[in-house]
């Protein structure tokens, strides 16, 4: 670490300032002419140029470092870009698609340059650029991480993804990359949910995010609280770009250039070696990842385009059985321990391939979309780790593959935007099960083995228009699913699914929005799978979709172009939910640990409700000063087995999130994360059943008292991180250094402590003197947070 400072702390002596190039072509968005006599200006400064006859522009006095291009030309709506990186060796190619106005607008339309609107989703949405993705504190470079700073959004104290949105399940969400349905979306990621560790989606191909969460477009189903989607950079179509990282866990490399005169890629790919870190600082684990994405775009004519995109990952984990050598401490030895009993040694792999056809009409664009994802995961684990056959407690193999089509048709005609088309889907999902389980009741076996192949299709549609000069908009959709895994789900109008969004702007910087939409999801696999140890689909005959109806309203304020300021108020009605037969509960519960959710015997009578309201602020970055401030009020509670409202695990109330940052001269950028998080429920141990022997030598851990599920609360989590950056510009090359300090204030979480046995001087579990088929156990204290550093190096030629 010394050897890193020192690194750092001299190349602080070295700077340079100095101007690049941007290069780029403005066309019509449908028709995709050429536009020539466009103004072109660096957003932000009077730096311009109008592009030619042929519609291209050339910049060649840009400033280094993040920028944003504007565009305007008569007859057209005034266009603001993403972030573009400029430095010596570095210039973008920016393809600008301005959209012809409908109507002569009001400067009610100047204000939405940088907060884009659409008619379809005017609230519950927000947008991240690049540079806010870049340089976010505490997140990393991971997206996941960062769009934890955005309102409506919990987390768990400690290093896992799961993004929790307005007290819903983190099975909840949904993520598309360029349009295309990417269900795996993390390292290690818990089946049956969507959390993990360690997203697996790689900042340097990422352009913008769009987070919905609410006011769904129809053709986006299967989600009931998120829907985040990725739109990723192009290739540079006039030369080889190189980009390498390196960080405290990973390391990787970026290309992207030309592959012909209309078809350009990007590629990249990372290697963890958190294996060796882990082992070199003794722990108990020992991760390894690796991932790869690619994009190629290729202009097959004027009028149409084909897009390929590649995702995938492979992931590793073994315990380190060496972890005790040398350890005399007694509290780190314990914790040692209970982990290698408990943590299953653990494989996956997955992968994302699809191809996006486009075709541009004079009023409409076509896009025909193929996709294949494929995911397999497999665990195993051994009492007393010991690899016997007759140890055996866990033996997991699954794996679950779609193959995708979509078509889709958005039609302009005078005001009203018309978006329809059909989705088909073919999948199979193979599981082979073997699980000693233990609970309140008793120990039980699952012994059993599925192939399943499930046909789904969805059918949808969506108007929208303005009145009044546009200070009115009015969209109107709707979406039915179905499949023929029952005959309850063959029907499509049991999914029926409308939804209606309506704004109305006051002023130009006031406007009122609302939406009301009923989106509906089908259970994980794990729960369509699932037989009972004689073979039968035991949730076959009464398994439904999960329903949620939102109903959200709320305020917008743009002071200026680049400020806004947003409260809305939120409710979501769900029913339909999975219900554990096993343990009574509502598996909107589960989701926030590593394994397998939904792999048991349910019923789909569950309701709950989620409601609160948010607050937001957020500074575009302008003049070097940026921000976001969030804050949002949430309950989260479903019914019990009595049939009354219990909160959920998700049941936080209290989210606070500031993220904030200032560039500073000659390539200095500070940023800020303040994280509060309020603590959520969780359910006690039943002390009768944790203790027998017959329970706890399969369990190895405390067994939860469901009877009193969620009655007891964490405290209140926050954290502090900082982050520095200092870039140099150099003839060749750029090179971007930081520091990443995480949780500065050294904050602890504290967690559900461990229940562990009490061992006697030759290390061997102590039997209660008073009832010989019981343990005696003991707490473990559980607690995560301390200061992080992480470094990083990114360096561009």
């Amino acid at each position: 670490m010394r050897f890193l400072f020192s690194i750092f702390f001299l190349l602080l002596a070295l700077s340079s300032i100095a101007q690049g190039t941007v290069k780029g072509r403005v066309i019509d968005r449908l028709t995709r002419e050429e536009l020539p006599y466009v103004n072109i200006i660096v957003y932000g400064t009077q730096i311009g140029t109008t592009t030619n006859e042929k519609g291209e522009f050339e910049i060649k006095n840009a400033p280094f470092g993040y920028l944003k291009i504007q565009v305007s030309y008569v007859g057209y709506q005034t266009l603001v870009t993403d972030d573009y990186l400029v430095t010596k060796e570095k210039s973008p190619f920016v393809l600008v698609e301005l959209e012809e106005k409908t109507a002569e607008l009001e400067e009610i339309v100047i204000r939405k340059k940088l907060f884009k609107k659409k008619t379809e989703s005017p609230l519950s949405v927000q947008s991240l650029g690049l540079a806010e993705i870049e340089r976010n504190p505490g997140g990393n470079r991971d997206i996941l991480k960062v769009i934890q700073s955005l309102p409506g959004v919990a987390s768990n104290p400690g290093f896992r993804n799961d993004i929790i949105i307005r007290g819903g399940a983190p099975s909840e969400n949904k993520f598309f990359i360029d349009g295309i349905e990417v269900p795996v979306i993390n390292h290690f990621q818990t089946q049956g949910a969507s959390g993990g560790p360690v997203g697996i989606i790689n900042t340097d191909l990422i352009r913008n995010v769009d987070f919905y969460s609410s006011a769904f477009p129809s053709n986006r189903g299967n989600t009931l609280s998120s829907l985040i989607e990725f739109t990723q950079k192009r290739g540079n179509p006039n030369r080889l770009q190189v980009r390498a990282t390196l960080g405290t866990s990973d390391a990787g490399v970026t290309l992207d250039g030309p592959l012909g005169s209309k078809t350009t890629f990007m590629a990249s790919v990372r290697q963890s070696y958190l294996q060796l870190l882990f082992r070199l600082i003794k722990l108990p684990f020992l991760p390894t990842y690796n991932d790869f994405q690619f994009n190629v775009n290729s202009q097959l004519t004027e009028n149409s385009e084909l897009s390929i995109l590649g995702i995938g990952a492979i992931d590793d984990f073994v315990l380190n059985q060496d972890v005790n050598d040398g350890v005399n401490d007694e509290e780190t030895l314990k914790r040692n321990n209970y982990l290698l009993a408990n943590l299953p040694e653990q494989s996956q792999w997955n992968y994302t391939v699809g191809v996006n056809y486009k075709r541009y009409t004079k009023n409409s664009t076509q896009q025909f979309i193929f996709s294949r994802n494929e995911w397999s995961n497999s665990s195993i684990k051994y009492s007393e780790n010991t690899g016997s056959v007759d140890d055996l407690l866990l033996d997991y193999k699954s794996k679950e593959t779609e193959n995708k089509f979509r078509y889709e048709n958005k039609l302009r005609k005078n005001t009203y935007t018309f978006d329809f088309g059909m989705g088909l889907e073919q999948a199979n999902y193979f599981n082979k099960t073997f699980q000693r389980l233990a609970n309140s009741s008793g120990v039980s076996t699952q012994d059993y083995e599925t192939n399943l192949d499930v046909f789904k299709y969805a059918l949808f549609g969506q108007i929208s228009t303005n009145y009044f000069n546009e200070r009115l908009g009015v969209s109107l959709g709707i979406r039915l699913d179905a499949n023929d895994y029952n005959a309850e789900m063959k029907n499509p109008f049991n999914q029926f699914s409308p939804r209606i969004s309506v704004n109305y702007a006051l002023d130009e910087s006031w406007s009122l929005n609302s939406s009301v939409g009923l989106y509906n999801q089908l259970p994980a696999y794990t729960i369509l799978g699932f037989r009972d140890n004689e073979g039968n689909l035991v949730n076959q005959s009464n398994v439904k979709f999960i329903q949620a109806t939102h109903y959200v309203s709320g305020i917008d304020y743009r002071p200026s172009e680049t400020t806004k300021i947003t409260l809305e108020g939120f409710y979501k009605d769900y029913k339909n939910y999975p219900f554990s037969v096993r343990d009574q509960i509502s598996l909107a519960n589960l989701g926030s640990d590593f394994g397998v959710i939904g792999n048991e015997e349910i019923t789909s009578n569950s309701d709950g409700r989620a409601y609160g309201f948010e607050f937001l602020w957020q500074k575009k970055s302008y003049e070097g000063l940026y921000g976001i401030l969030s804050y949002t009020f949430v309950r989260s509670e479903f019914k019990g087995n009595t049939g009354n409202y219990i909160p959920s695990t998700w049941d936080n109330r209290h989210l606070l999130t500031f993220t904030g940052g200032k560039k500073l001269k000659k390539n200095w950028e500070v940023g800020v994360k303040y994280r509060l998080v309020g603590g959520r429920p969780y359910t006690p141990y039943d002390m009768d059943a944790s203790t027998l022997i017959a329970n706890y030598d399969v369990s190895n851990q405390g067994i939860l008292n469901y009877t009193r599920l969620n009655n007891l609360r964490f405290k209140t989590f926050n954290q502090l991180d900082i982050r520095i950056d200092k870039t140099w510009f150099w003839k060749k090359f750029s090179l971007n250094a930081y520091i990443d300090i995480q949780n500065v204030t050294n904050s602890e979480a504290v967690e559900q402590p461990f229940l562990v046995q009490v061992l006697d001087n030759e290390g061997n579990p102590i039997i209660d003197p008073n009832d010989n088929s019981r343990y005696v156990l003991e707490e473990l204290e559980n607690t995560s947070g301390t200061v992080l550093p992480r470094f990083g190096f990114i360096v561009d030629f």
